[in-house]
């Protein structure tokens, strides 16, 4: 990534300035995203969601999903995970085809278009348990066996399958395009201090942020429709936020497949390492969701209404434009405890505020309207299922 020099000082109205005329720098996104007075962060929600209404429209988007924990043994341990177990542990499990289509088929006979699959990062390489339960099902990885699942449901439901099996080498992502039309992982951050003693991803190797990065670059060599984000509360500063956001904006002025960017929020959870860590507030989450827009505002900007609880409306005068995965059958199997928001609310709730909800494939409009995006045996599936402007028909 190219090296930026930060200048010590600039005021907000430069960084404002700035960001008016499209051209938000490192140095000013890391003023509008610092704590400011009332009407300073008014005028830049305002900014955020004036650049969204013009590139975006009025439009909130969802993707109507099954979510799918394909296994959720992890050789990761990260400190705000609660999805993750170990072999023996309390609700570790793998599931099989035939459960994986018994949830496939539920979905479709609700309406839902994706299967999003979760899962551990290579529980393999420390757990000689889930090497034997591969071996009983034909594979040696976890990522052949989910490649092969995400044929039979793709055969036997239609529902297009998108991932996040964390890191990816070439040829993985090589033969995942030609199942899965859509893939993601999530950035987090960028900051090596992270696996640090005591910090959040201190006994976690697949989230080596040179790895994770390395992964989305050869994504968008592929021009893969792709999926990252932040996630933000987790102990990391201002400054760290910032530099994320800058290195996903540089790999999508390089290959301009980053189709939607996800601003997630830290909750707090009771049996997790980082139970008293403190979650960001509405506000930190709004700020730094509408720097994220203003940095990269032709990005489909998305934050998961459940995490806000209540108060998820707002976030609209933000800058999103998307609300991410709703699923009418299956639980945010990261958050449980966070429930989706029935979708005839969803909509509702964003009715209120001026926008249309209106349902999206797992792959967004303007990657649907570019061949090159989609593997070829996939294409005419794919535009079958959606309307006139690309949204789900």
């Amino acid at each position: 990534m190219s090296s930026v020099t930060i200048r010590e000082t600039i005021s907000f109205e430069e960084a404002f300035e700035q960001a008016k005329r499209g051209e938000v720098s490192v140095d000013a996104a890391r003023v509008l995203i610092r704590p400011a007075d009332r009407v300073q962060t008014e005028r830049l929600l305002g900014l955020a969601a004036e650049t969204r209404d013009r590139l975006k429209g009025k439009i909130i988007s969802y993707s109507k999903k099954v979510f799918i924990p394909l296994t959720n043994l992890c050789r990761d341990y990260c400190g705000y995970c609660t999805f993750r177990k170990d072999p023996g542990e309390r609700g570790a499990a793998t599931m099989s085809p035939d459960e994986v289509l018994a949830v496939a088929n539920a979905g479709k006979e609700l309406g839902c278009k994706e299967a999003l699959f979760s899962l551990g990062d290579r529980p393999e390489a420390i757990f000689p348990e889930m090497r034997e339960t591969l071996q009983s099902l034909g594979h040696r990885t976890t990522l052949s066996y989910l490649l092969s699942i995400c044929e039979l449901v793709l055969n036997e439901t239609g529902l297009l399958p998108h991932v996040n099996p964390g890191l990816m080498a070439r040829a993985d992502i090589e033969a995942f395009r030609r199942l899965s039309p859509s893939m993601g992982l999530m950035l987090e951050n960028v900051s090596d201090r992270f696996a640090s003693p005591g910090m959040a991803h201190d006994n976690a190797p697949d989230k080596i942020p040179s790895l994770r990065l390395r992964t989305i670059e050869e994504a968008g060599r592929q021009k893969v429709p792709f999926t990252t984000g932040i996630l933000i509360g987790i102990g990391e500063t201002l400054d760290e936020r910032i530099d994320a956001l800058e290195a996903i904006r540089f790999l999508h002025k390089t290959y301009g497949h980053i189709q939607e960017v996800i601003v997630q929020n830290f909750r707090a959870k009771t049996e997790i390492p980082m139970r008293n860590h403190p979650e960001p507030s509405l506000l930190d989450h709004a700020r730094t969701i509408a720097v994220a827009r203003l940095m990269m505002p032709d990005v489909n900007i998305q934050a998961p209404p459940n995490l806000s609880d209540e108060n998820y409306p707002l976030l609209i005068h933000a800058g999103i434009n998307d609300w991410g995965g709703i699923s009418p059958l299956t639980r945010d199997f990261i958050n449980p405890e966070k429930p989706w928001p029935h979708i005839e609310d969803l909509g509702a709730k964003t009715a209120d505020k001026g926008y249309e909800l209106k349902e999206r494939l797992s792959v967004y409009p303007e990657y649907l309207g570019r061949g090159e995006y989609i593997d070829a045996s996939l294409i005419e599936t794919i535009r079958a299922m959606a309307d006139d402007r690309g949204y789900a028909a």
